[in-house]
Parts: structure tokens; sequence; C-alpha cells
């Protein structure tokens, strides 16, 4: 009976000692030690990430890009942009061109960002989209800057906040008010982002103002004050630009962290199209993270060199086809930046996703205003071109009756066929007016 009590002891304490053993050689942390992720070399890890597992293929992912749409058709004329700038053909064939191959472009770069941001979160996915969101735009507008056209960069930019909301916005009400008698959307959320874009048109009517109205202000050093604005003009300008990008990321908080509820279709809404309307928001994974993030350099890449040959055809374009250029930068150019915003936004309030059309509409102009405008005129401080945020009186006076409307018709938190006639009709007086400015 003892040397069974001792055996069993000694086999006790031996058990004893091989787990302090392996406890004593185990790593603290979980993935710690010898074996784990971290003693995974970093080519393998690069090499599973690329793989995509549990994701889309990179075939599926590019044959999905290429073919997922039947706008992709105008991809055509990107070979046709680069084959008529080469070749020296005619302008107006090379601003054709290029004015056709961006317009698919937007539309590829914008299905990549929304197939990249499926994984991110909610909080990445807000900030890549508004990174990306009006890239054409951003490219464009950097171009024109880095050629010295500054008029082209301010028309082009009002251009933009103009289409998104008369034209973009008057198209979805007028479709919507055809399938629906009335469609509903959350009139908080919608004026807060309403009187923000009042804050920025203010904003703008500051510079004009004191161009117009001080001394200091209408002192000119050369013939065309946009080329040589004031020291005063200038300061007033980057100055604005800094607090506008500060108002903007409060704003994106704003809307993602601190009061999301304002953004959400009301609950007097029927309960199905609450539903929908959130089953919409999350895009379906088509695309493999890699394969998107591949895919999203590529076209910015291309956008590039199509607005390079864009922005240099327009001077001599305008002259040889009497185009007026403020009608080229404020009319043509935004449609082309907003041409997948703008089938987007009808379609949505035609299925009557109203709150989507003006996340799309107003929101996209806030990032002009608020993001873009700003941005472009720190890039020219940097390099040396005086771009300010003095637009025209008339253009300044323009957008100010734009914004006013806008907040009218939102203020109720309905939308009729009735009020996107009244933004169709403000918007096309308007480019007969640019026609002949």
């Amino acid at each position: 009976m003892a040397q069974a009590e001792r055996s069993k002891f000694i086999k006790s304490n031996t058990s004893y000692q091989s787990t302090m053993s392996s406890s004593e050689s185990a790593p603290l942390l979980e993935n710690g030690g010898h074996t784990g992720h971290r003693n995974i070399p970093f080519t393998s890890r690069v090499i599973n990430f690329m793989k995509g597992e549990s994701e889309p293929s990179w075939e599926e992912s590019f044959k999905f890009f290429i073919f997922g749409t039947w706008l992709n058709i105008l991809l055509v004329f990107v070979p046709l942009s680069f084959t008529s700038h080469s070749m020296d053909w005619d302008v107006g064939l090379v601003f054709l061109f290029s004015f056709m191959a961006i317009v698919p472009l937007s539309k590829l770069l914008g299905e990549a960002t929304d197939q990249l941001s499926v994984k991110l979160g909610e909080t990445m996915s807000g900030l890549l989209n508004a990174s990306f969101g009006n890239a054409v735009e951003i490219i464009i507008g950097v171009t024109a800057l880095l050629n010295g056209q500054l008029r082209i960069v301010q028309t082009s930019m009002i251009g933009s906040i103009l289409s998104n909301i008369l034209l973009v916005l008057g198209c979805s009400f007028l479709a919507g008010g055809l399938y629906h008698t009335e469609g509903l959307f959350n009139s908080t959320g919608a004026q807060a982002s309403a009187s923000l874009m009042t804050l920025l048109c203010i904003t703008f009517v500051v510079p004009a103002a004191y161009a117009s109205t001080t001394d200091p202000g209408m002192e000119n050093y050369c013939s065309n004050p946009d080329e040589c604005p004031t020291a005063g003009l200038l300061f007033i300008s980057r100055g604005t630009a800094i607090l506008l990008l500060g108002v903007y990321c409060a704003y994106i908080w704003f809307q993602l962290k601190s009061h999301p509820d304002l953004f959400i279709t009301p609950s007097s809404q029927n309960s199905d199209v609450t539903v929908a309307l959130s089953e919409t928001d999350e895009t379906e994974p088509r695309m493999g993270t890699a394969a998107a993030g591949v895919a999203l350099l590529l076209v910015t890449i291309v956008i590039a060199f199509c607005a390079e040959h864009l922005v240099t055809s327009i001077e001599e374009t305008a002259a040889r086809h009497s185009i007026p250029k403020a009608f080229i930068g404020v009319i043509l150019l935004p449609i082309v930046g907003n041409a997948a915003e703008h089938a987007t936004s009808v379609w949505m309030a035609m299925k009557n996703k109203y709150e989507l059309t003006i996340s799309i509409c107003v929101g996209s102009s806030i990032q002009i205003a608020c993001l873009v405008v700003p941005l472009l005129v720190i890039i020219g401080w940097i390099v040396n071109q005086p771009l300010t945020l003095y637009f025209h009186n008339f253009e300044t006076i323009v957008l100010f009756v734009s914004v006013f409307l806008v907040n009218l018709l939102l203020m109720d938190g309905k939308a009729n066929y009735l009020e996107g006639l009244m933004l169709l009709t403000l918007y096309l007086v308007i480019a007969l007016a640019f026609w002949v400015v």
C-alpha cells in the first residue's frame, strides 16, 4: 500500500514539473511566442492579403469591375483621349474624347471606393467616401490650378455645387414625384445640412464684399484681378479655407458619431420602406479588398491623365468653337465629375429612398464647398498660385439664391415633382445666363 502511494506521488510530481516546464516556455500573450501571427513572414502575410481568402477572387473582382455596368461601354473613349492628345488631333476632339472618358471613370472610382469600404467599418468607410467622393473634381481642380487656369478652378467648383443642389436634386425630386405622390425625409437632418450650406455660402460672400466695397480690396495691381489679388484678399481666403476644413471635420463627426439619428428616415414612413433603405445602405461585397485598392489606384491615375488632356484643351476649344469658358466650367465640367452620383440619386428617389437622395446631393455639395475648395486654396498657396475665395459678384449671387431656394424646399421634409421642376427651372435659367456671360 505504501509502495502504491509512493508511486502515485512520483507520477503526480512528474506531471506537475512537466506542466510547469510547458507553462514557463509558453508565451505570456497570445501569438507572442515562437508560433502564431508574429512568426509568419511579412512576405507570407502580404501574399495572404493579396489572395483575399474568403473574398471574391481577383478574376471575379475585375470581371465585376469591368463588366458590372453598361456605362463602361464609354471606356472606349479612354484610349481615344490618349491617342488624340499624343497625335495632336483637332482640339475639339481632344476635349470631347477626354470629356466622355471621365464619365465612366468617375463611376468606376465610386464603385472601387464603395467596395474598398465594405470591410473598413462605419467610421473609416465614411472618411474614405468623403475623401474619394469628389476625387474627380479634386483632380480636375488641381490640374487646372497647376496650369494656372484659376477661373476654370473657381467656375468648376461653383458649377459642382449648383449641379448637385439644383440639377441632381431637381431631377431626383421630379423623377421620384412621377412614381410617388409625395416623398418623405428627415427634415431635421436635411435642415442641418442646408444650414451648413448657407454658412458656406456666406463665407463666399465675405471675400466678394471685401473686394467690391472696400478701398484696400478694390486696389488692382494688374489688368486681371484674379491673377494678382490683394494681400488682404489672400489673407481672408487662406484663413477662411483653414477654418472651413475644421468645420468639415466637425460635420463628419456630427453626421457619423454624435447625431447619426438626424440622418435616418423618419418613423412616420412605412416600415417596409425603412427596412429597404437600411438594406440599401450596405454595399454587397463583389470585389476583394486588395483588388478594390489596386482598381482605385489605377482609375485615379487614368483620370489624372484624362483630366490633364481635358483642361489643356479648354482654352483653345472655347476660342475656336465660341463656347464661353464660364459655361464650360459651371455647366459642362460638373456634369462629368458628378455623372455617377446623378444616376444613383435619381434611382434612389424613384425607389422612394429620399434620405439617400438628400445625402448624395446636399452632402456632396458640402464636400465641395467645405473640403475641396479650401483644399485647392491651400494647394494654390503651396505652389504659389493666388487662388482665392473671391468669386465674381454674379456667381456669388447665383449661389446664394440657389441655396436659399433649396433651404425653403427642404424645410417641410417632403418632396414632390413640382419642387423638382422648380429646381430644374432655376438651373436652366443659370445655364442660359452663363452662356452669355
